[in-house]
């Protein structure tokens, strides 16, 4: 253990640190005291408490303790709620001898006992960047005696779109304080993002990628496409982990296999976006208490969770990217402990397996997943190295296992303990064979196989009548008898279509198809002597070919223009041609009627036959102003005849809709006609088709 603070110290040594980690060695180096860092390591290396370590001398006092707590020394900012609240119980341990009071702010959690918590004093405050940045904005956190900021995962926060919440942040906090970036990679984006907050930063790099994780093993399982969940149930049922993260893209896929899962007999939680912040904090607890085994979660978990036991990680959905393998991968092997990384690849995924294990620069063993004999043995194994058999037997055990031989014989008690201890288990899936065939570019052409010998008929139908084989196909074989397996080439031509049927199938095709040699629409099969002799098949037409196109209009041309008949004088400009016959000529002149030809009778209204006008003629008449006046009286302009339009009854009362205006028997000028009332089985007013009678309402068809 190198010289460091001594609570820090007592603190690692009371977690069980015995030496420190490459990325810890580095940060803590006495030279790098009071610089800014530029960090990048591989997950699982323990930055965590590398940078705990690394801003102890700048946040602590000289006896190594902190004073009251006021407004906060240093801030930690993580991309992900998980991974800010595990940072909280890191730094908790870390600086718990040295009287560390944390806070944190973290979206999803009650604002208001944040805002407590804050103003009640803290040392380190733990937050993620858009509920640290609603703090500073609404003035409940006070950024003035700020020491030191770590961004951890900062490629992650950049990715997820957190950049204008960072460097409000940090443009907030004094310009003395000392900047640490943690992150697993380094991508241009981090280095700009450096040089504008940086001060000279020191970069320090842990991460060595001509060698991978030499913790974590990685497999490449080749997988039937549709044998992917049963993959992972038997990868689940022989590694037996204490703990395992199953990977999903999608939030659906991880509702849905958690689902099959747990209906597998697995004890499963999940963990993807669309949970509350408390629904996915219990899930994580219930993994670290033992009472579920299984997480299956999108790649929000794929960043900095850190589970003691997880022992499996199993990717059901190849991820994105090489960085994205990583990370998920980065789950297990942590500090020293094993895992293993099982990439599921079938069949349709398998080059794409490829290209991520070549991008990440990684070595993984293509294998099969487990059998179910292969995970029968493995529970044999279990049992037999089970430490039960080296415990003990107490008296009442005995006991009892003497009455258990007085009735059974000893096979037969070890067989029933085996049935009851497999039965503990979910039962292994059977998988199907895999078979690795060549490339996609290595595959050679299907050869085309002869038909054999074969009779060709004619249909009267064809490319004009829409035909396709689609619906040709199953109208033959159910006419005729036969499977496709018997019907050969399918030529389609304009007005029909020509069909080959193999010559054994041709009698039986035949005698179910009758003498009328009729099919289904009424369409007609004529047998043909030989192959049809077919030309040059030009395009098929598309469904525009068979639209009515709107004709072309004709061009004006610069000729002048016959006047018509009664009109004004000819232009100036343009003499007149006059046409002998134009007039009876239907053909020179359409726009103009045949004299004296009759006006047609309109069937709905029964109007009499006029004789017609020639189009244009006028008459020496006036047009008409209105009635001529009578009595001094002017003509009214409104309807009814020159009579104002009724009111309402005589006698100043206003009329009423339902009752008729006057009484039936009056006469002379009082007589009105009585209104009916209305009806709805009333069909007088309805509107009547022309050459036709309205229907009454409610009729039926027998």
């Amino acid at each position: 253990m190198t010289t460091m603070i001594p609570t820090l110290a007592a603190a690692l040594q009371k977690q069980g640190y015995e030496t420190l980690t490459p990325v810890q060695e580095a940060v803590t180096d006495p030279e790098l005291e009071g610089k800014d860092l530029l960090v990048s390591a591989q997950t699982g290396s323990g930055k965590t408490v590398g940078f705990g370590l690394a801003i102890g001398p700048t946040i602590l006092g000289d006896d190594g303790r902190f004073g009251p707590a006021g407004p906060p020394l240093a801030l930690c900012i993580a991309p992900t709620r998980e991974l800010a609240m595990q940072v909280k119980r890191e730094l908790q341990w870390l600086y718990a001898g040295a009287g560390v009071t944390m806070a944190s702010c973290v979206g999803g959690m009650d604002m208001r006992d944040e805002r407590r918590a804050l103003e009640r004093g803290a040392h380190i405050v733990v937050a993620t960047p858009g509920r640290l940045k609603d703090h500073i904005l609404r003035g409940s956190l006070d950024m003035s005696d700020i020491r030191a900021i770590v961004l951890d995962e900062a490629d992650e926060m950049l990715d997820l779109g957190f950049r204008e919440d960072l460097e409000y942040i940090l443009g907030e906090a004094p310009e003395t304080r000392r900047t640490l970036m943690f992150s697993a990679t380094v991508p241009p984006m981090i280095v700009k993002l450096a040089k504008s907050y940086q001060n000279d930063a020191v970069r320090v790099t842990t991460v060595t990628r001509e060698t991978q994780h030499t913790d974590i093993e990685y497999l490449a399982m080749q997988v039937v496409n549709h044998d992917v969940d049963a993959a992972i149930v038997n990868c689940l049922r022989y590694y037996d982990a204490p703990n395992a993260i199953v990977f999903c893209n999608t939030r659906a896929s991880v509702t849905r296999l958690t689902t099959r899962l747990s209906n597998r007999g697995f004890a499963t939680v999940a963990l993807s976006g669309e949970l509350s912040q408390q629904e996915r904090s219990n899930a994580l607890q219930a993994m670290r208490d033992g009472r579920a085994r299984v997480c299956v979660a999108t790649d929000v978990a794929a960043r900095g969770i850190d589970l003691p036991k997880l022992e499996l990680v199993i990717h059901a959905e190849l991820p994105t990217n090489a960085e994205t393998l990583l990370h998920r991968s980065g789950r297990t092997g942590r500090a020293g402990r094993k895992g293993v990384s099982a990439l599921i690849a079938p069949a349709k995924m398998r080059r794409r397996a490829e290209n991520l294990l070549k991008w990440g620069k990684l070595s993984a063993r293509w294998t099969f997943p487990p059998t179910a004999e292969e995970i029968t043995a493995k529970d044999q194994e279990r049992l037999l190295n089970d430490p039960v058999w080296a415990e003990e037997v107490s008296e009442d055990d005995a006991a009892f296992a003497a009455k258990l031989l007085e009735r059974h014989p000893p096979e037969k008690i070890a067989a029933a303990y085996l049935r009851l201890f497999a039965g503990k288990n979910s039962a292994p899936e059977h998988l199907s064979e895999y078979k690795d065939g060549p490339q996609r570019e290595e595959r050679k052409p299907r050869e085309q196989k002869s038909f054999g010998p074969s009779k060709w008929f004619s249909i009267d139908v064809g490319r004009e009548s829409k035909a396709e084989p689609r619906w040709l196909l199953p109208m033959i074989c159910k006419a005729g008898g036969i499977t496709k397996n018997e019907i050969g080439a399918i030529r389609i031509q304009p007005n029909e279509t020509y069909v080959e049927i193999s010559e054994p199938a041709v009698v039986g095709f035949l005698k179910s198809i009758g003498p009328d040699m009729s099919l289904e629409n009424q369409a007609k099969l004529k047998p043909l002597d030989g192959p049809p002799q077919l030309g040059e098949r030009g395009p098929r037409k598309t469904k525009r070919d068979y639209e009515e196109k709107p004709r072309p209009k004709q061009a004006f041309d610069d000729k002048p223009r016959k006047p018509r008949e009664g009109s004004a004088k000819p232009r100036s400009d343009a003499p007149a041609k006059i046409v002998p016959g134009a007039a009876d000529d239907p053909q020179s002149a359409k726009s103009t009627r045949k004299p004296h030809q009759p006006k047609p009778a309109r069937k709905d209204h029964g109007d009499a036959v006029a004789p017609a006008k020639p189009r244009g003629a006028r008459d020496d008449k006036q047009p008409f102003k209105g009635k001529p006046k009578s009595g001094g009286k002017p003509a009214y302009k409104g309807k009814g005849g020159g009579k104002p339009p009724f009111k309402g009854k005589q006698g100043g009362k206003p009329g009423s809709r339902d009752k008729p205006a006057g009484k039936p028997g009056a006469k002379g000028k009082d007589a009105r006609p009585a209104k009916p009332r209305a009806s709805a089985s009333d069909t007088s007013k309805r509107f009547t088709p022309p050459g036709g009678k309205p229907k009454p309402r409610g009729s039926k068809k027998n």
